[in-house]
């Protein structure tokens, strides 16, 4: 019987790491959580004079030239037009390899073409060669070769690879500009706490202003404690890196990181809306392809990045092996939008869930178009407020000064 490392949760909120025997992954999932265990990693272990499939893949991934996610969406592509045109597999990656640039792509090319040619499928090879081939890169492969349409299932996994690629620039675009404005107010703060405050004040207390109002106390004292001890300000914040790092890397501490992330206004319904619109596209994908139910939701389950999201994923699949429903589970878990429901739902009673999943997705793609202009609209306000919070604030320390040296004047 498989063995397969984990990471988990215990009822008590500890984390423990074993190994467990299972037929599968979600029984190994359904076991930890019958003996009140909640699995946040696992993967295949390794058998006798093997190593594990995830040291493998680290090693590949440091020993191995990799691509961009935009160039192995490319090469599939290419891929999928040659398999389309006619050309036998071997045939069309010499082609693509007589035409390969780079670094990554020819040795990729060239250990898939090595593989193949000694009698490997396509996604075993892949598989074998790690990084930039995840799992989802290579269930989509081992449905072309078993299906017997490769052209079509490979043109379907580069228009996944691309939306994904699409989605993440609109994701990164919508907060570049305020990011900028942020570090913008971030400068302009410490030059003014740090510089020209204190030089400005120079002159009023130098003509008998003795008692200094609040705020200016407070830019001068901030001032002085930066000035004398900046190596413990670094010291400090080099010490609150690594300890945030190592608080993170703990599972139960990264789950309730990312719970408490989808629960913040504005920024928590943008990170819920991409991973569902991650998750039904993916889906959608994997079904229409030809794959279990559960490979699928094994597959999808790793590329929602959110350790909340994948949690809840891995219930839904110890309780789709009981033999419930896709529905039921994903609405007990209570991440996932009603839409969402309602689609399996119907897709399930209909058979027809892959069609379904198809056209939601396009939905909830809209939907992550309107909750990124939401966000991108919300946030330089917030920041506008900050700053003008914090030019009051300066302008106070500056003007208090000198009414009061009016008032000796007087």
């Amino acid at each position: 019987m498989p063995s397969f490392e984990y990471e988990a949760i215990t009822s008590n909120g500890k984390p423990r790491r074993g190994v467990i025997e299972a037929a599968s992954r979600a029984a190994a999932t359904r076991a930890l959580l019958q003996r009140g265990e909640t699995a946040t990693a696992m993967v295949a272990a390794a058998g006798p004079g093997e190593v594990s499939s995830s040291h493998t893949r680290r090693s590949a991934r440091s020993s191995r030239p990799s691509m961009k996610r935009t160039d192995i969406a490319t090469m599939i592509r290419e891929l999928a037009t040659a398999l389309e045109a006619g050309l036998p597999l071997v045939q069309s990656l010499h082609t693509m390899r007589r035409q390969a640039t780079g670094r990554g792509a020819p040795a990729i090319l060239d250990h898939l073409i090595d593989r193949v040619e000694a009698g490997e499928p396509l996604h075993k090879a892949a598989m074998t060669y790690g990084a930039p081939f995840d799992n989802l890169i290579c269930g989509m492969l081992r449905a072309a070769d078993a299906s017997g349409e490769s052209s079509v299932i490979l043109h379907q996994l580069a228009d996944l690879l691309d939306r994904g690629i699409e989605l993440r620039r609109e994701v990164l675009g919508a907060i570049f500009y305020p990011m900028i404005i942020a570090v913008l107010i971030l400068v302009s703060a410490i030059i003014l706490v740090t510089v020209l405050i204190p030089r400005l004040m120079e002159p009023l207390i130098a003509a008998g202003v003795k008692q200094l109002p609040l705020p200016t106390r407070i830019i001068l004292d901030t001032s002085e404690f930066v000035t004398n001890w900046w190596l413990l300000c670094v010291a400090v914040i080099v010490a609150g890196s690594f300890t945030w790092k190592f608080w993170i890397s703990v599972p139960e501490n990264r789950l309730r990181w990312d719970m408490w992330k989808l629960k913040v206004p504005v920024v928590g319904r943008l990170l819920r809306d991409v991973a569902v619109a991650r998750f039904t596209r993916t889906m959608g994908t994997l079904s229409e392809a030809g794959l279990p139910l559960l490979e699928c939701l094994n597959i999808t389950r790793d590329t929602l990045v959110n350790t909340a999201m994948m949690h809840a994923i891995d219930e839904v699949q110890a309780q789709v092996t009981e033999g419930r429903p896709l529905a039921e589970p994903l609405e007990q878990c209570g991440l996932f939008p009603p839409l969402l429901i309602q689609v399996v739902n119907l897709g399930e009673r209909s058979g027809r869930l892959e069609n379904m999943l198809a056209h939601a997705a396009n939905a909830f793609d809209r939907q992550v178009g309107i909750s990124i202009k939401i966000f991108t609209k919300a946030f330089p306000p917030l920041l506008i407020i900050i700053m003008a919070c914090l030019g009051g604030f300066v302008l106070a320390a500056i003007l208090l000064p000198l009414l009061e040296l009016q008032n000796i004047a007087g």
